[in-house]
């Protein structure tokens, strides 16, 4: 990754993080559980969602070893499942939240992105070089940072979204083994991580819906 897309990565990083994460608090909310929001969660300001690993530490890494695509999380929005009007409804909406947050964050930028190719051959050569064509790679970073983000946490795995909001669908006494074994989730996604399982599962689906996203199919 070349030093403009790394910098123009960042706040499209940024962006995609803090929104997935105040969506689930600000559903939550709606549920009945105000507890993100008496945290102070529910609020466009960076800097109570940083997590120093996933916000600070891993995207740089990432940058450092010249990855094409830059991956992190923020800090997880406190919530308390207990205060939701309806149990099953809440938690699989507060779950799902973020996927949707990032997926309709990914088709905005990519309508954005579109409108500025367009625009790209009326303006003038400078107005071009100078912010359309920065505005191009940050809306198509954009794009592809929020649907990382929205196929990762689709997986059933635990912690993961994907995985409470397929507990929701199950009965209650299978509830107690999700949350047991989540701590070992992390391992589990580390290790497809790491082996490359998990981007050989993610790869496919994320070249198709970029390209359909920014017209390219």
């Amino acid at each position: 990754m070349d030093l403009s897309g790394a910098v123009l990565s960042i706040p499209a990083l940024m962006i995609a993080v803090i929104l997935h994460e105040v969506a689930h608090g600000w559903v939550a909310d709606k549920m009945g559980d105000p507890t993100a929001k008496m945290a102070g969660r529910l609020t466009l300001n960076p800097v109570p969602h940083i997590d120093p690993l996933g916000t600070i530490i891993l995207p740089a890494m990432f940058i450092i070893l010249g990855s094409p695509v830059i991956f992190g999380w923020a800090k997880p929005v406190p919530i308390n499942p207990v205060n939701f009007r309806d149990l099953r409804k809440g938690t699989f909406l507060v779950s799902i939240a973020g996927v949707v947050m990032n997926v309709s964050l990914a088709v905005g930028f990519g309508i954005l992105y579109r409108v500025l190719d367009t625009l790209r051959d009326l303006a003038s050569p400078f107005l071009v070089e100078s912010v359309i064509v920065p505005l191009l790679i940050f809306c198509a970073k954009s794009v592809l940072i929020n649907l990382v983000l929205a196929l990762f946490n689709i997986i059933p795995i635990p912690p993961l979204d994907g995985s409470k909001a397929l507990m929701s669908f199950l009965s209650f006494r299978y509830w107690e083994l999700f949350y047991k074994y989540e701590m070992y989730g992390f391992l589990v996604i580390t290790l497809l991580l790491f082996t490359g399982v998990l981007g050989r599962i993610i790869y496919p689906p994320l070249v198709l819906l970029y390209n359909l996203i920014l017209g390219r199919i």
